[in-house]
């Protein structure tokens, strides 16, 4: 969980009409102003399983958007669940994948702090987050995942193996694509 208090300068936009002279006649237009005040507040906020996905052969998007995973029904390992079946070993160790969860989490944070600030937009935002309760363990997630290659650009497709969810990629045409362009 993380208590955080910001600052920042929240922008109030404004109109003034402005009378000035172009080829001999008087014409009037409007003037953007933003006036700026302090503002602060507060954000509390409970992070919960925030996964960081150990495999540098998978992309990373393809599996956030495979997500959630059923993380509240974990098991303790057991050599059995993955008995027969081609199973990768983590790859990005613990302290590496910390860092990006908490990276994550921290540009999240800024998102909703900023999200607070009033007005129509902000400048100068700091956050200054007291973080606690963090842990950290590696699970396996049901992943099924499909490579291949057309021509010579490789393509996956994964599948949560809990919810059945599919992400993918795969080949375009950019001819194909002209052609429905124009078409349209």
């Amino acid at each position: 969980s993380v208590d955080a208090a910001w600052t920042a300068e929240a922008g109030y936009t404004y109109y003034t009409t402005e009378t000035y002279s172009e080829n001999g006649q008087t014409r009037t237009r409007q003037v953007r102003h933003v006036r700026w005040e302090p503002a602060a507040g507060h954000v509390s906020h409970f992070f919960d399983d925030d996964l960081v996905c150990a495999s540098v052969g998978v992309r990373a998007d393809l599996v956030r958007a495979i997500e959630p995973f059923p993380t509240g029904e974990l098991k303790a390992y057991d050599p059995g669940y993955v008995a027969g079946w081609v199973v990768e070993r983590y790859q990005i160790d613990l302290r590496e994948a910390a860092g990006a969860a908490r990276d994550r989490m921290r540009a999240k944070l800024e998102a909703m702090c900023a999200a607070r600030v009033p007005g129509d937009t902000y400048r100068n935002l700091e956050v200054r987050a007291d973080w606690s309760g963090q842990t950290y363990k590696h699970i396996l997630a049901p992943v099924w995942l499909l490579s291949y290659d057309y021509g010579r650009r490789s393509f996956q497709c994964l599948i949560n193996g809990a919810t059945g969810v599919v992400a993918g990629e795969y080949p375009k045409s950019p001819w194909k694509i002209a052609l429905i362009v124009l078409g349209v």
